[in-house]
């Protein structure tokens, strides 16, 4: 691949990624990073930059004064709260929190089509970019689709991507229809009475409920990647009663995730586990709070968009490799998807690179430059 980019420009951009993964931010809390983004992009002059945006994220817009399509490129800015394992230079600084999803280079991605949206201008139509805060608890798209300064942007188009650890070093990873999967998680309260161990039956113990509901999830499972009605209920978390041997529990607590290929097959699923929760309620006669949170929109790859990054691909020559499933994971961008034609796609990271959310990941600097010139691409292609 021959890069548009200067060689002097993408030096600085690995640096800055190698700042970024320093300081790293988790969800909400992105203050620092956006302030580093921007004092970054006013280097490369957008025509409008807009901040604060959906909590801390940023929009900067590149325009040509000349009608013609308005493509959104996004790109993640957020950290875990993972401890890094990883003594090289650039290693978190803050106990606790890294960057082991690569949020940073994302951003730097971004960071690198600004730089070409500046030194080559688009003939025709706008380009945003924009650096949203907040994904890894997918609250960051909804809010920034909530923000007023985004509504007035109606994007034609909306791309994002992900850089994916098992897969050859920037092949470009693809899928039409959903690349990731619906996911959406269930915490369930269960409300009962404690009582002595000896006298159970003077209680509620929440025991049995907790069981059977688990039982129940197991039976809707249909952990079968390869078909259309894929569904996978995971139990992440129980709590029940306290290390008390006298005493018969009154109170527990049963977390779940839920995923499933698509929108329409996750809320039938959702709705019968509604209906088992409250049928499990009537039985034992004990209260159960629901509370669903952490929910990720399915990605649904628009046609015409995937052709835009296969067309890109080509361009400049990169392998590319089609998925024959989407992956079980959630991806809060999918919001987008839902309301905007668009399509996200994957970069391989190194067949040797650590997995995402491992504690020695680190973002490869190496795709920087492949992931802007792939933007910078797919915004020719459009406009041509």
């Amino acid at each position: 691949m021959k890069s548009l980019m200067p060689d002097e420009q993408l030096s600085a951009l690995r640096e800055f990624r190698q700042t970024l993964h320093r300081y790293p931010e988790v969800s909400g809390h992105e203050k620092d990073t956006a302030q580093r983004i921007q004092n970054f992009l006013n280097g490369y002059k957008p025509d409008k930059m807009q901040g604060d945006v959906g909590g801390h994220g940023i929009i900067a817009t590149y325009t040509s004064g000349k009608p013609g399509p308005h493509i959104l490129f996004r790109g993640d800015m957020d950290a875990l709260p993972i401890q890094e394992i990883n003594h090289f230079e650039h290693r978190s600084e803050f106990d606790g929190v890294s960057h082991k999803c690569g949020h940073d280079g994302h951003s730097c991605i971004l960071l690198g089509l600004a730089c070409l949206l500046h030194e080559n201008p688009i003939p025709k139509g706008k380009v945003s970019l924009l650096f949203q805060p907040a994904e890894e608890n997918g609250e960051g798209a909804q809010a920034v689709l909530k923000n007023p300064e985004f509504q007035t942007l109606k994007p034609d188009f909306v791309f994002a991507l992900h850089n994916l650890p098992g897969y050859p070093l920037h092949e470009v990873v693809w899928h039409r229809g959903s690349f990731t999967a619906s996911v959406i998680s269930l915490i369930l309260r269960f409300k009962g009475k404690t009582s002595h161990a000896a006298e159970p039956e003077k209680g509620k113990n929440p025991a049995n409920a907790i069981a059977d509901i688990l039982e129940i999830c197991n039976h809707l499972s249909n952990n079968a990647p390869e078909r259309a009605n894929f569904n996978l209920i995971t139990p992440i978390h129980i709590e029940m009663g306290e290390i008390a041997y006298g005493i018969s529990a009154g109170y527990g607590e049963l977390h779940l995730t839920i995923r499933a290929w698509d929108e329409a097959n996750m809320r039938t699923l959702c709705d019968r586990i509604t209906e088992h929760v409250r049928e499990t309620e009537q039985h034992y006669d004990l209260p159960i709070e629901a509370e669903w949170t952490h929910a990720f929109k399915a990605n649904q790859n628009n046609d015409e968009a995937v052709d835009a990054i296969l067309k890109a691909a080509d361009s400049l020559k990169l392998t590319e490799h089609e998925r024959s499933i989407p992956f079980k994971w959630g991806e809060d961008f999918g919001l987008f998807t839902q309301h905007y034609k668009g399509a996200m796609f994957g970069l391989g990271s190194g067949k040797n690179c650590p997995s995402l959310h491992n504690p020695d990941y680190d973002f490869p600097n190496a795709l920087i430059d492949t992931g802007a010139n792939l933007f910078y691409q797919i915004t020719t292609e459009l406009l041509a």
